[in-house]
């Protein structure tokens, strides 16, 4: 299994690792900086330097389908390192960045939308969450204003965990419907955003709300007769 660098720091750009496996042009590594696409947010691209100086693209990064860590998907055509060889994961940190600035956000935009995520997905410069709401009017300019009240406001952002017990007993936690927290590991990681907002997440977060900058709200559309589909847009 694939060590996790990226669930206690966030801000790690880099790490030195080893190869354990390298087949059909992914490679897991006995740990990582890299974020697996999850929880709407995107795998994380960047590059592997081998120890003679070469490099490889990382264009995506996923859960293993057989469970074996971590994989990092390489460019098509790339040469596979060596099982055992050290090589040193560098993440593009201004994708990852930006990610980790929308995550943020939508999570204040929950606390602002009194109802059950259904979907929702993240991407540099736009993201979306889609609310399970019926006969609600959801006013862009009020939740534009109240976003950047709470970015501006300077909150931070921390994570902890709670036992799978825990996390039973407080379902309210779980604000997505579709997707549940994964279970079997005896517990459960929490983003708590002070004062604001608190829900089970497995994403990669900022350490404070300022850093999300200016943002507004996009589209406001109805999926369906209960979906309300919210778009957030960054300003810069």
């Amino acid at each position: 299994m694939t060590i996790e660098l990226f669930r206690e720091d966030s801000y790690l750009k880099q790490c030195h690792a080893t190869v354990q496996i390298a087949e059909d042009q992914l490679v897991i590594l006995d740990q990582t900086v890299f974020y697996p696409m999850g929880g709407g947010q995107p795998g994380d691209s960047g590059t592997l330097i081998l120890e003679d100086g070469s490099e490889l693209r990382i264009v995506d990064t996923r859960k293993d389908a057989d469970e074996r860590g971590i994989a990092h998907v390489l460019e098509e055509g790339s040469a596979l390192p060596a099982a055992g060889s050290a090589v040193t994961a560098v993440i593009d940190w201004d994708r990852r960045y930006r990610h980790m600035r929308m995550h943020s956000c939508l999570h204040l935009l929950c606390s602002l939308i009194d109802g059950g995520v259904t979907g929702g997905a993240i991407s540099e410069t736009k993201s979306r969450l889609d609310f399970d709401l019926q006969d609600t009017t959801l006013d862009k300019q009020f939740l534009t204003n109240e976003l950047n009240r709470l970015v501006a406001e300077d909150h931070p952002l921390w994570a902890r965990w709670v036992t799978e017990a825990e996390m039973e007993s407080q379902q309210e936690l779980v604000r997505t419907m579709s997707v549940k927290p994964p279970a079997g590991e005896g517990r459960v990681r929490l983003m708590e955003v002070a004062g604001v907002d608190l829900q089970a997440c497995g994403g990669t977060h900022v350490s404070r709300t300022s850093e999300i900058g200016a943002v507004q709200i996009g589209k406001i559309e109805n999926k369906g007769r209960h979906n309300r589909r919210v778009n957030v847009l960054l300003q810069e």
